[in-house]
């Protein structure tokens, strides 16, 4: 499989990238990143023929998809997808201080939750001035569910289902200003309940469908691909876990998971296959899955993941996993789909 490699999305016949660039990194996640850094990271994206780039108003405080904009926003570049979210509106508010929810420099904005249709107008339109652009391909509902909202999920929920923000999506669709409309988040379940709620063109799920763990496969995975629904997958490496660096869920990882993380690199190590490798390659086996966005702080590791992507992995390696039991029998692996 190549980086470039172009997918189709089957509803809103939108064109991805098999990798995608996510952008929360140039907002400075956890560590700041220089403007000149920032664009060397999409420059470099762009020669290697990627053309699917996700961003989001809450990432760095508004600070990504300015540099987004800014970085992509060259007329002659027209033959890419980009995708944002809506669910927060960011209002101005000098308090912000470097650290504020994860970010290293957030611009001084404050998120406020609202899955209104006014919210749903008012962020599109926000995001499109920071952007600078007079289109966003695909717009995504960022983290509705209760991972994130808790006892307050059902308030939320209620104001993008009876409070029309649906409907503000759908309206969107149907007039042009968007080619598609979906989820972005971190849960299965919210996305299978949205399902029933929206005819929706894609789900963009970090870490639920991973080569780690794969409890969204048929909750919400075959049922996607029956729907004609993609699947963008994020968080492939389950926040670092699969490639190194012990974290998991944005913590640290628990005992169980190191125990197989250490059962599935014996396999890599006995087969000569990286482990971020073959947790790259595993989603693409599913036939809903169409992309995989990945988050990247410099060129060399953009480089490294579009390697990673492009390692030729035997046929038994994937049969070995399935046979000591490391991947769900029922999850379809690369060698199933060639």
């Amino acid at each position: 499989m190549k980086a470039h490699e172009t997918r189709v999305l089957p509803r809103s016949r939108l064109s991805v990238t098999a990798l995608g660039l996510g952008c929360s990194q140039l907002g400075g996640l956890y560590r700041p990143m220089s403007g000149a850094d920032a664009s060397a990271v999409v420059e470099a994206a762009w020669s290697a023929g990627i053309r699917y780039f996700d961003t989001a108003p809450f990432y760095g405080y508004t600070l990504s998809e300015r540099r987004v904009g800014e970085i992509l926003g060259d007329p002659d570049r027209n033959t890419f997808t980009l995708s944002t979210k809506v669910g927060r509106l960011m209002r101005p508010d000098p308090s912000v201080s470097p650290g504020d929810d994860g970010w290293a420099t957030p611009l001084p904005f404050r998120p406020e939750f609202d899955y209104s249709y006014e919210g749903i107008m008012r962020s599109y339109e926000d995001s499109l001035q920071r952007l600078g652009m007079h289109r966003i391909d695909m717009l995504y509902v960022h983290d509705i569910g209760r991972a994130t909202h808790a006892d307050r999920h059902g308030q939320f929920w209620s104001q993008l289902t009876e409070g029309g923000g649906f409907k503000a999506l759908q309206h969107l669709r149907t007039s042009g200003a968007v080619r598609g409309i979906g989820l972005g988040v971190n849960e299965w379940e919210v996305a299978a309940d949205a399902l029933n709620e929206a005819e929706l063109d894609a789900i963009l799920l970090a870490g639920r469908y991973t080569l780690l763990e794969q409890t969204a496969l048929e909750p919400l995975l075959d049922v996607c691909a029956q729907a004609g629904t993609a699947v963008v997958v994020g968080g492939v490496f389950n926040s670092g876990v699969l490639a190194g660096n012990g974290k998991f869920n944005y913590g640290d990882a628990p005992a169980d998971v190191v125990e197989k993380v250490g059962a599935l690199s014996a396999v890599c190590q006995r087969f000569d296959v990286p482990l971020p490798a073959a947790a790259l390659q595993f989603v693409f086996a599913h036939p809903a899955v169409v992309s995989c966005a990945v988050g990247v702080r410099s060129v060399p590791q953009l480089q490294q993941n579009i390697a990673w992507l492009e390692t030729a992995i035997p046929a038994a390696f994937w049969q070995t996993l399935h046979r000591e039991g490391l991947v769900s029998s029922k999850a379809p692996v690369p060698e199933e789909v060639q």
